[in-house]
């Protein structure tokens, strides 16, 4: 039977997309891995991101005999997918913003882009904009504070709705535009998992599209089989995350290990 479907992460944004993958293929058996040791990453060097992103994948490939790895991380997947490829012998599956999924929906061509800082400003973002939404207004907004609040939900602590708000008050705004925004790329792995506050923060009804449905497409084209019998489950990290305990099981993953590199 082929390994497990490793996703990898920063932090907990990947839960979005395993939640993805679980309704797409229910007896997949997955593994987590996430480099919570350097969250967040849109503050580190490219440079040496790339290598350590390298270094991190290279360590949860082996400790989990993955079939598959899914970089559930836009900064990731713009900094090391080519060198990630390059390195392992299993297909590698990146992330990137759903912008022409977006493109294709939006009714008013009028599509806004929540990411965070890192995403918004990388001259690949705007080259997706350019190939897939040339038609369209896009808003960029950078809301960095929603990936903070989404790790502290996972750990437990209540969400700060009116930091969020404040976060979003951009888009908010464009939505009395001429024409106003009717659709949202959530541009961040993160961002899904607070979905449910968005919806009910906004001030009308928006389409939200992320990368999950995608991805999860994208790995049944590579994956060799899917018939896996769902019991996986193992998550790594590469510092102390007990805080986290209850968050992953929520998604379907146990208790994590302590991912060792090597040196």
């Amino acid at each position: 039977m082929a390994g497990p479907v490793l996703i990898f992460d920063s932090g907990v944004g990947g839960l979005s997309v395993a939640s993805s993958l679980r309704q797409h293929y229910p007896e997949m058996a997955m593994c987590y891995a996430c480099d919570n040791a350097w969250l967040p990453y849109g503050r580190r060097d490219d440079n040496a991101l790339a290598k350590r992103i390298v270094e991190v994948c290279q360590a949860a490939v082996k400790a989990c005999q993955a079939s598959v790895l899914v970089v559930a991380c836009n900064t990731a997947s713009t900094l090391a997918l080519a060198a990630l490829r390059e390195t392992l012998r299993v297909p590698v599956v990146g992330t990137v913003p759903a912008i022409k999924p977006a493109a294709l929906v939006s009714k008013a061509r009028h599509i806004g882009l929540l990411a965070t800082s890192a995403t918004v400003n990388r001259p690949y973002t705007q080259g997706l904009i350019e190939s897939f939404a040339g038609d369209c207004l896009v808003t960029k907004v950078a809301a960095d504070a929603l990936v903070t609040e989404a790790e502290a939900w996972l750990a437990g602590v209540p969400l700060n709705t009116s930091r969020i708000d404040q976060a979003l008050q951009p888009l908010w705004h464009a939505i009395q535009s001429t024409p106003g925004l009717d659709t949202v790329v959530l541009g961040c792995t993160h961002f899904p998992l607070l979905k449910h506050l968005l919806v009910r923060l906004a001030p009308s009804p928006l389409k939200w599209v992320d990368s999950g449905d995608a991805i999860a497409r994208r790995v049944g084209e590579v994956a060799k089989t899917l018939a896996y019998s769902r019991v996986d489950g193992r998550c790594f990290t590469t510092a102390a995350a007990d805080e986290l305990v209850e968050g992953f099981a929520r998604y379907g993953f146990q208790a994590p290990q302590r991912l060792t590199l090597a040196q």
